[in-house]
Formats: C-alpha cells, structure tokens, sequence
C-alpha cells in the first residue's frame, strides 16, 4: 500500500498515477482526492495533487492547442471565433477565478484555454494560484467530515453549520465564481 513506502515514493507514485488515471478516466479524480485526504492529510494531499494539475494543465492545453485548434476552428467557425474572444481575451483575475471554481472541470478549462490564443504563461500563473485554492478546500474537507459522509451525507451540512467561518468563506467562494461564470456568459 501506498501508506507503508516512504513519503518521497509514495508521493510520486501518487502523482504519476493522479496524471496517468485521471488523463484515461475522467471521473476518477474524485476517488484521487479521498484517497489523497485519507492517505496523505489535506495539506500533503493537496500539494500532491497541485503538482499533478499542473501537470495535466500542461499536457491537455498543449494537445488541444497542437491537435485541437486547427480542426475545431475549422469545424465550428462562429462558435469558435466566440469562444477564442472570450476565452483567448480574459483577464488573469477572471482566469484565476475560473481555475479555482469548484465547480469547474479542470480538464475543460485546460482544454479550452489550449484551444485559444491565450497564452500558456498567463494560463500557468491562473493554474499556479488558483488550483490551490480549489484543492485545498476540497481536501480540507474531505479529511475534515471523514470517511462518515458515506455512511451519511448530512455529516457535510453539520460539518459546515458547526464551523461558521468555513461556511462563510465557502459562500463568498460560490458567489465569486457565480460572478465569474456571469462574466464569461455576459453577452459583450
């Protein structure tokens, strides 16, 4: 098990199988990140998997952008054009935000963003600040309420009721990416 090699091997063991798995399976990352909280602790889990999105980011951004672009240009002319002015064009405070939003699949961004002609450096900065903030959040609670949200879910709602700092910040958290997510459908 992984819990038995030393902290080095078993960190990247992890995160070779994080970007491997999650690259071929696309629902798998939830099970990366539990595993992560329970094995490695919401800190190490989440630099562990940080370190993975990075590389992902990498890897689907620079495969849509060398395979993907020429041929969904070519395909979808006016949705692309769309897409490339919102996305190509988007501040870094706005990429930021959308990078960190729970809500948001990392693989579409990195996918998106790669099929624009936003540049990897500014995409690299979002993925560098933002996926903590979104990581974190998501180990931290994972290891917080514990191997009990199985047996029942409303141990995240009492988790969150009996920490009310947790659940404010959570809540400015969502309205920023609802703002984010405005922003992005806002009609320019």
């Amino acid at each position: 098990s992984l819990s038995a090699c030393p902290i080095a091997l078993s960190s990247l063991l992890y995160i070779i199988a994080y970007v491997i798995i999650t690259f071929f399976i696309f629902f798998s990352k939830d099970l990366f990140w539990f595993m992560g909280a329970f094995l490695f602790g919401p800190f190490l889990s989440a630099i562990f998997i940080c370190i993975a999105e990075i590389i992902n980011a990498f890897i689907l951004f620079y495969i849509a952008r060398l395979l993907g672009r020429h041929y969904v240009e070519k395909k979808l002319p006016g949705g692309y054009r769309k897409l490339d002015h919102k996305l190509g064009k988007i501040s870094l405070f706005w990429l930021f935000v959308l990078r960190a939003a729970p809500l948001i699949p990392h693989r579409f961004l990195d996918l998106a963003s790669g099929l624009t002609t936003l540049r990897f450096s500014k995409y690299l900065i979002a993925v560098i600040f933002g996926t903590p903030i979104k990581i974190f959040w998501i180990q931290y609670i994972i290891y917080s309420v514990g191997k009990s949200i199985f047996n029942s879910p409303t141990v995240l709602m009492e988790y969150f009721l009996s920490h009310k700092i947790l659940l404010f910040l959570s809540f400015g958290y969502i309205i920023l990416i609802i703002m984010a997510v405005v922003k992005m459908c806002r009609r320019d």
